[in-house]
């Protein structure tokens, strides 16, 4: 770190030590977890929306409103200072909870804990980029950033439907991304989520009397069944390729050949070769399986690419955890995480990514989610050198993507 990046990260450190002390932060997280903000709940994220727009109030900082009839409003913030030859940086995260309303609310303070919906996934990452940005702008102001984009979704719980898109649209060209989802224990920092996929298998058929016109009939099920037997032989583990149909539905009684059948397919796969590869070999056996009079209909398919570990993923890793360290966290790396987030999305852009950046806590997605209160303020100021250090560098050659 330059001697100049240095003492202005000293400062930071001091001025969020200073805000701890002032319970501000947890202010501010009580705020956000006490409205509740259901993908589905449009109004109570729009409210959530709001605070955030409050809580990111930064000079140099310019805000955006994405606009969306089905989920509430996506932010896009951007520094507005003129950066050019520094490699830029983009910070994602979500605003929406899985929780609908009345099933889990409400902040409470239990001893050095926090509980709360959301409290980990992920407001609490948020303002964690929140008060990086406002400590920085406050010791030196944002010019000593790379340029920087804060992007924040409101559909993440569902898949990013549309969030995939604004992120797309708002990280273009960005040289490097970190999110801010759920920290891990011992601040394991993640590398590599797999790619989702979602698919509805469809079969078609012609009903008959089971007794008097059997030869009649074409069987719907039969061929789903046909279906999901070969489909589910394609779970390769030493790959870390899954499918699993997880429900069909089908039939009118047993008397009635049936002609129609449903069945709800779960696909995982770690590469974006292997994800390309399952699609056309489940539509393939979707044709081999019937049948004769029947037929089979798929709909759906890749829901979000996987993220996938790089060199220039590691190296922006190493950056990382050495900010990390000297705030008093720990840095190492996560194993594979089986479910996706907006990282996800960054990585198949092929800009660097790494994620789980969010303060340290269990329990996302359940009613007992926590967070440790004290490392909301320690990430921030990992946050913080570690945009410091890159605002003193010039553009990097090679922080995109290359394979590893």
């Amino acid at each position: 770190m330059s001697a100049t990046a240095d003492i202005h990260a000293e400062a930071v450190c001091a001025w969020l030590a200073a805000q701890a002390r002032a319970r501000a932060v947890e202010e501010d997280l009580a705020r956000l977890v006490g409205i509740n903000s259901f993908t589905e709940n449009v109004e109570g994220g729009r409210l959530v929306a709001a605070a955030l727009r409050e809580a990111f109030a930064t000079p140099g900082l310019a805000h955006e409103t994405v606009s969306s009839a089905r989920f509430a409003d996506h932010l896009v913030l951007r520094t507005t200072h003129d950066a050019a030859g520094r490699s830029p940086i983009a910070l994602v995260g979500h605003l929406d909870t899985v929780f609908p309303p009345g099933t889990f609310e409400g902040y409470r303070r239990d001893g050095d804990l926090a509980r709360g919906p959301g409290v980990l996934d992920m407001k609490g990452g948020l303002l964690v980029v929140a008060y990086a940005l406002r400590a920085i702008s406050e010791v030196c102001g944002l010019a000593a950033l790379p340029p920087t984009t804060v992007v924040i979704v409101a559909d993440e719980e569902v898949g990013s439907p549309e969030g995939q898109g604004v992120i797309r649209s708002a990280a273009k060209g960005a040289g490097a991304c970190l999110v801010f989802e759920a920290g891990r224990k011992n601040d394991l920092v993640i590398t590599r989520r797999k790619g989702t996929g979602a698919m509805t298998a469809t079969a078609h058929g012609k009903a008959a009397h089971a007794g008097n016109a059997h030869r009649e009939g074409a069987n719907a099920l039969w061929s789903l069944a046909r279906f999901t037997d070969r489909v589910m032989a394609l779970t390769d583990y030493d790959r870390g390729v899954t499918v699993n149909v997880g429900k069909v539905t089908g039939g009118e009684s047993k008397n009635t050949v049936p002609d129609l059948a449903t069945a709800l397919l779960d696909l995982r796969f770690e590469s974006r070769s292997d994800a390309e590869e399952l699609i056309r070999r489940i539509e393939a056996i979707a044709t081999e399986a019937c049948v004769p009079g029947t037929r089979i209909e798929l709909s759906g398919g890749i829901a979000r690419l996987p993220m996938e570990r790089t060199d220039a993923s590691v190296r922006l890793l190493e950056a990382y955890a050495a900010s990390a360290r000297a705030v008093g966290l720990g840095a190492g790396e996560a194993g594979l995480i089986g479910g996706g987030s907006d990282g996800s999305t960054t990585s198949a852009m092929g800009i660097a990514s790494i994620d789980g950046l969010g303060p340290r806590g269990i329990g996302f997605h359940t009613k007992d989610e926590q967070i440790e209160l004290a490392t909301l303020l320690l990430k921030a100021g990992a946050l913080a050198r570690f945009l410091l250090l890159r605002g003193a560098l010039p553009a990097l050659p090679d922080t995109t993507q290359r394979g590893g």
